[in-house]
């Protein structure tokens, strides 16, 4: 039914939750995982020599919780014997960085999680699986915590 699923993670448990629903579906239907983590490389906007100095310092720890994140996510997918492949994206929009990998790679699924926010928590942070979920023209399955 599914032949390859992408699962976007962040490093949470709620991201952790899909990884493992990600599994069961891949045991069940034979397919492939790929995992990926969006960095946002202009989260902020500085001038002079101060902002390439903290680009560079953002965009180095960015990458070290990206990798920390996906190498989590690839073994919980180990331990159920399931071999994955995992991408850092590079994205000014996280919720673009998701649908636009789902097509280039040919997911046929997209699993993720949603911490459930509402409320004004909901309008200032707004919600990057609504989004997904907006613009994606493939399956998406929310896993919710």
């Amino acid at each position: 039914m599914f032949n390859h699923i992408m699962v976007p993670i962040d490093g949470s448990e709620t991201s952790m939750t899909a990884v493992s629903k990600a599994s069961a579906l891949a045991l069940a239907f034979g397919s492939r995982i790929t995992l990926i983590h969006v960095i946002d490389n202009y989260p902020f906007i500085g001038v002079g020599a101060d902002y390439a100095l903290g680009q560079n310092e953002y965009l180095a720890a960015a990458t070290t919780s990206a990798n920390a994140a996906l190498a989590r996510g690839v073994a919980a997918l180990a331990a159920e014997g399931l071999h994955s492949d995992q991408r850092v994206i590079d994205g000014h929009v996280v919720h673009e960085g998701i649908v636009d990998t789902a097509h280039a790679i040919g997911a046929d699924l997209i699993v993720m999680g949603s911490h459930g926010r509402s409320g004004i928590e909901k309008l200032l942070l707004g919600s990057v699986t609504q989004r997904v979920l907006q613009d994606a023209h493939m399956p998406v399955l929310v896993v919710k915590t």
